[in-house]
């Protein structure tokens, strides 16, 4: 339950928030269930606030600092919050489906189990952060920085990861069902056990990348980089392999048949 003065000062204005903030910084505000949804909070200091259940539904939380701020099982359904620091933030279980989070910071957060489906990610900084299960159906990464980043079980089906930064990220077991990952940098990246059927691959810089046992039915790798990936048996069936680097790559077991090589023969045997 929040905390009835806290809420009523940052119901009373920015002005008032901001200087009692500044009056008070060993105060810990608490926000949590409280109902803020189509709030204009643009550029607030919500600094390790606690907005645990709270309902920010179409709120306005542009560049806003909620960096260290829990918002754990929060509804944040289609709220603004381009370029707003999340670093740090508690999100795990929170509902940010349909949220604009462009240029958002949120390095180091924990978003395990949130809902990110549909959401614009476009350009944002979440290197480091834990997204175990979380869902990305449909959200938009072109250009995010996921470098390190958990990714475990995560749905990115039929998600944009344009030219994003997935160096080192461990997506082992996630689900990029028909993805775009054209010109993604998964340098090291751990897609062991991943779902990569029909996935948008061309152009990827997958040099030694862990991709073994992984399902890449259908998938467009044409002229992406191999180079010492593990493909160990993983599934290529049906795959487009043209033009692809697959110097040093570890083919044990994988399943070849109907795919496209590198020099567009088809191949129509089992390694």
């Amino acid at each position: 339950m929040a905390n009835r003065e806290h809420l009523a000062l940052l119901k009373a204005g920015a002005v008032q928030w901001i200087e009692w903030r500044n009056q008070n910084p060993q105060i810990e505000p608490d926000i949590s269930t409280a109902n803020l949804s189509g709030d204009n909070l643009r550029g607030a200091n919500f600094q390790g606030v606690n907005f645990t259940r709270a309902d920010l539904s179409h709120a306005l939380l542009v560049r806003a600092n909620l960096s260290g701020a829990d918002l754990s099982g929060a509804n944040l359904h289609s709220a603004k919050l381009i370029e707003a620091n999340l670093s740090a933030a508690n999100l795990s279980v929170a509902n940010l489906s349909g949220a604009t989070l462009t240029q958002a910071d949120l390095t180091h957060a924990n978003l395990i189990g949130c809902d990110l489906s549909a959401a614009n990610l476009k350009g944002a900084a979440i290197a480091d952060a834990n997204l175990i299960g979380a869902d990305l159906h449909g959200a938009d990464l072109r250009d995010a920085d996921l470098g390190t980043a958990k990714l475990i079980r995560a749905n990115f089906c039929f998600a944009s990861l344009i030219e994003a930064n997935l160096i080192a990220a461990d997506l082992s077991e996630a689900n990029l069902h028909e993805a775009e990952v054209i010109g993604a940098y998964l340098y090291k990246a751990d897609l062991y056990k991943a779902n990569l059927s029909k996935a948008h691959l061309s152009s990827a810089y997958m040099f030694r990348a862990n991709l073994s046992e992984a399902d890449l039915r259908g998938a467009n790798l044409a002229w992406s980089n191999l180079q010492g990936a593990n493909l160990a048996g993983a599934n290529l069936r049906g795959a487009n392999l043209r033009g692809t680097n697959l110097k040093g790559a570890n083919l044990k077991g994988a399943i070849l048949e109907d795919a496209i090589m590198p020099d567009s023969s088809k191949c129509d045997f089992r390694d």
